[in-house]
């Protein structure tokens, strides 16, 4: 297979905003302690804070489902039209990032949207090995359902899109107390969801900028290690429970609508396609988009690069139109 020519497939403007982001998070960061990534991490996200857009606000809440206790950070905007909401899981690995990382992310979908935002906290590995961070997705979604009792859009990047599908596939079956759909629709960002990592765009663009393929197994293997925390069993967690990994799930019937948003130029890209393939041939209704020349972590470019800045108004116009689907009706 022959290796991809990134000088090509990259637009000036993205080499750019790579170079930058590896002044701030070299790739050799993958090799310092846990501590190291995550001050280096939240370092480099500072750099691309673009602050709040006008008539954001938020605010910082705990809530409490079935013994779990999680942060959360809520935003409104003056454009809200009702009680329609997002919940959003931030990406980082499951050991990186927080509500700080993806603050300005949630501002402006916030504003661009009309909807309300609840961005969530969750447990990080290791400390916290899987299921935590899926316990608290999923807490965290019960808690806003129970507290607003409307449908919910699902969105989340990287790590955060792993987490909304596994919700949604574990919610699927949910409702409002009028008997709508729990969950309205999901919009997941170039999301890590199990795919084979011997295969595809995981062999393709085994060493793209930004993510590596090395890179998506090192996280992996600390999300899933044992340990003996309370809050997790101590084996190791199993790849093929859709907890974990989506893609595994035997079942994708009864999906709410799905629309991905992948970057070409990222081992993950496969993870989307066959993910929007298994919908689809369940009956489903899903959409890939491929963001050509895109690398992992983009949102962060949305202000700089041109065709980031593209993929995040698809990625709004994809929530304004969830919003409005029939299951809003």
């Amino acid at each position: 297979m022959n290796n991809p020519d990134y000088n090509k497939l990259i637009d000036d403007q993205t080499w750019d905003f790579i170079r930058l982001t590896e002044r701030f998070y070299p790739p050799e960061t993958i090799d310092y302690s846990i501590a190291q990534q995550r001050q280096i991490y939240d370092d480099m996200c500072r750099q691309f804070f673009n602050g709040y857009p006008d008539g954001v606000s938020a605010e910082d809440d705990h809530i409490g489902h079935d013994g779990i206790s999680v942060s959360v950070r809520r935003y409104t905007s003056t454009r809200q039209r009702d009680s329609r909401h997002l919940v959003y899981f931030h990406g980082g690995g499951f050991v990186v990032g927080g509500l700080d990382s993806h603050d300005d992310v949630c501002a402006e979908l916030c504003e661009r949207t009309g909807l309300g935002v609840t961005s969530v906290d969750y447990r990080l590995a290791p400390e916290h090995r899987h299921p935590a961070a899926y316990q608290d997705a999923c807490a965290c979604v019960q808690h806003e359902l129970k507290r607003l009792d409307v449908p919910l859009l699902l969105c989340g990047d990287s790590a955060g899109g792993n987490l909304a599908a596994a919700v949604t596939h574990t919610m699927r079956a949910h409702t409002t107390s009028d008997g709508r759909r729990a969950i309205a629709g999901q919009v997941l960002i170039y999301p890590g969801l199990g795919g084979d990592t011997t295969a595809g765009s995981y062999v393709t663009h085994s060493e793209a900028p930004m993510l590596t393929t090395r890179d998506v197994l090192f996280y992996a293997d600390i999300r899933s290690a044992p340990n003996n925390n309370n809050d997790n069993n101590d084996d190791r967690a199993d790849a093929s429970n859709a907890t974990m990994a989506p893609l595994s799930d035997a079942d994708f019937s009864n999906l709410p609508d799905t629309i991905i948003f992948s970057a070409e130029c990222d081992p993950l890209s496969d993870d989307g396609r066959h993910y929007s393939n298994a919908i689809v041939a369940a009956g489903g209704r899903a959409h890939w988009f491929n963001e050509r020349g895109m690398v992992h972590g983009y949102l962060r470019a949305r202000q700089s690069v041109v065709r980031a800045q593209q993929s995040f108004d698809r990625i709004t116009d994809a929530l304004n139109r969830l919003s409005d689907s029939e299951w809003y009706s």
